[in-house]
């Protein structure tokens, strides 16, 4: 495997495409990364909160949505009347259902990001297939 500078800017090739948020938007708000990056399977966002903002109530009519924390500090209200409150920060992972009403709040003193993934359909179960012969895990060179 060749040497490659980082990827910042959107990257396509036979059967990938690669970037970087900061490459994907300005300022607070969505980070369309399906768009960006033709993701055909789920919806995925990355959205930034400036702090002390917080986002509307919502759900959905079908997609279960999981939210992943990349930066920041978010509590995430849950419930018809935000009977639960849950804080997460750098790594956090919350899956909502569908119907689920939430909210999510920037109660930290940066910028946050977070990254949302959403679909509806079911899992497809482990269908990962390796190269014969070559190891799962091996040394960079």
């Amino acid at each position: 495997m060749s040497n490659s500078p980082e990827t910042t800017e959107v990257v396509t090739g036979d059967g990938f495409a690669a970037g970087n948020l900061d490459a994907m938007g300005d300022g607070p708000g969505f980070r369309k990364i399906r768009s960006q990056l033709d993701v055909k399977e789920m919806g995925v966002n990355a959205v930034v909160i400036p702090p002390g903002i917080a986002s509307g109530t919502h759900w959905h009519e079908r997609q279960e949505e999981v939210y992943f924390v990349h930066r920041g500090t978010l509590r995430f209200a849950l419930g018809e009347n935000d009977e639960h409150s849950i804080t997460l920060g750098p790594g956090g992972v919350l899956r909502v259902d569908a119907a689920t009403p939430r909210s999510i709040a920037n109660v930290g003193d940066e910028d946050a990001i977070y990254v949302c993934f959403g679909a509806h359909g079911g899992y497809v179960g482990r269908d990962g297939v390796h190269r014969e012969g070559e190891p799962r895990v091996r040394a960079v060179e």
